[in-house]
Formats: structure tokens, C-alpha cells, sequence
């Protein structure tokens, strides 16, 4: 029976083979690596990078999708909502070897997903992601531009990442109304900062008002926390670079 695609779920099943074959290349996926694929959907990935490797977990919430992956002798279904799914018990599993995630992401929570996976970045080697274009462009955007916002910090301080791939809404099944893109995202091997506990308010608060000099917005957070060096509050939240915040977040630690 025909799966038709579920708008709650965000559904836009990958078919051109071109662009499946550029990704699963990307990827790069070798025999015998613990690799965990969120949303499967119909397998267009799915089957490629079994092949590659030998076995694979996959991750879907869609029931009707998940019974049909199980029939796949070669796959670990986990029927979930990633949001719940604890990747440091897949990983404990998947030792001495790390986890690659990969995954065409439901595009309506991309960002809670990617923040989600934030808290098991110490035991991923890479995650390879299908997202909506502007988000990409905001993951991987520097300061003083204007894509450049909190999710390009929050990720930035505990990744390095590459915009690797454009693809176009024709090579989707129904064709979203957004152009897409892969970014590759590398967890840093020794992160400046051991979490993001202090630097998550921090840049919320500094990128609450975007247009208002920090002074209006950071200033009040910073007297909050006894801030007594050094920092420019004459400027707006986009014009500091990542490692500034880095600092700050590490000033107030003390």
C-alpha cells in the first residue's frame, strides 16, 4: 500500500536518486560504524547506507512506516519521538565506537532536535542533516550577518560545521515550498565551554531585541551576575562573534 505523506509529521519523502546518492557520499558511511538514522520515512537513505555498513538503527514516529522499516532483517527500529530518545544508551550499546547520526529532519522542529542532540554531543563522531535551507544558513553563519542569530551561537560553541549539499524542493515527495540543504556538523573534541548552562540564557537574553544595543537588553543580565570586566555593550547581538560569548559565558563562571 502507497504511504501517503502525513503534514503533521512534516513529511516530505526524499526520490531523486542523484541527490540520494550525493548525500549517502557525503556521508561516507563504512562497514561496521554505529550509525543512527532519524525519520527514515520511506528508506531512500535507509537502504543505501545499510548496504554500506551491514546494520543500522532508524528512529520514527510514524507507526504505519516504523512496521514496514522491522521487515528489514538488517534494522533496529526505534518507534519514538527523537525528542525522548536517550542517545547516550544507543551509544553505551555501540561501543568501543561512537554514533553517527544522520537524517532528513521533519523541518517543522529541526531546531528542537538539533538542540536535543546538543546534550550527547560528547558521544557522537558526526551528525550529517537534510535541513530546510535557512536554517543551514543560520547554522553556519558568522557574526555581523544577517543570518547570524542564537541558534548560530548555540551550535557553533560545540560544533564545526559545513553546509556540504544544495538541494532543490523538486528531489522531494510532496515538494516542500522551501529549498533544502545538508550540513555536515563535527562535536569539537574539547569544547571551551563543559556546558551551555550559562551561555544558553546569556545569548537569549542578548538576542531577545535584536536591533537594540546590548547595553538595553545584556546590560541588566550581566548586573544580574556581578559582571565586573570588561565587555562592549555598544553593539548589537550579531556583531559579537562566537568566541566572545565563549569568554563572557566563562568570566561569569568564575
Amino acid at each position: 500500500m502507497q504511504h501517503i505523506a502525513r503534514k503533521r509529521f512534516g513529511q516530505h519523502f526524499l526520490s531523486d536518486g542523484g541527490v540520494i546518492d550525493a548525500i549517502v557520499d557525503a556521508i561516507s558511511p563504512q562497514a561496521g560504524q554505529a550509525m543512527v538514522e532519524i525519520g527514515p520515512g520511506l528508506g531512500a537513505l535507509t537502504q543505501p547506507l545499510v548496504e554500506r555498513l551491514g546494520a543500522l538503527t532508524v528512529i520514527e514516529l510514524d507507526r504505519d512506516l516504523a512496521a514496514r522499516l522491522r521487515t528489514h532483517a538488517h534494522l533496529q527500529v526505534i518507534e519514538s519521538d527523537v525528542l525522548r530518545v536517550d542517545f547516550s544508551a544507543i551509544s553505551e550499546a555501540a561501543r568501543p565506537n561512537r554514533l553517527r547520526v544522520v537524517g532528513n529532519l521533519p523541518y517543522n522542529i529541526s531546531t528542537p532536535i538539533l538542540f536535543h542532540l546538543l546534550d550527547f554531543a560528547a558521544c557522537i563522531e558526526d551528525q550529517h542533516f537534510m535541513l530546510q535551507k535557512e536554517v543551514v544558513d543560520r547554522m553556519v553563519a558568522t557574526a555581523d550577518t544577517a543570518d547570524f542569530g542564537r541558534l548560530s551561537v548555540m551550535l557553533q560553541w560545540r560544533y564545526q560545521m559545513e553546509n556540504v549539499l544544495a538541494v532543490g524542493p523538486q528531489s522531494f515527495t510532496p515538494p516542500p515550498r522551501v529549498d533544502s540543504a545538508v550540513v555536515r556538523m563535527l562535536p569539537l573534541a574539547a569544547p571551551a565551554l563543559p556546558n551551555a548552562a550559562l551561555l544558553g540564557p546569556l545569548v537569549q537574553v542578548a538576542f531577545s531585541q535584536r536591533r537594540k544595543l546590548l547595553r538595553h537588553t545584556l546590560g541588566a543580565f550581566l548586573e544580574k551576575h556581578n559582571f565586573s570586566g570588561n565587555f562592549d555593550l555598544q553593539r548589537r547581538a550579531q556583531e559579537v562573534p562566537v568566541a566572545e560569548y565563549i569568554a563572557l559565558t566563562q568570566q561569569l563562571a568564575l
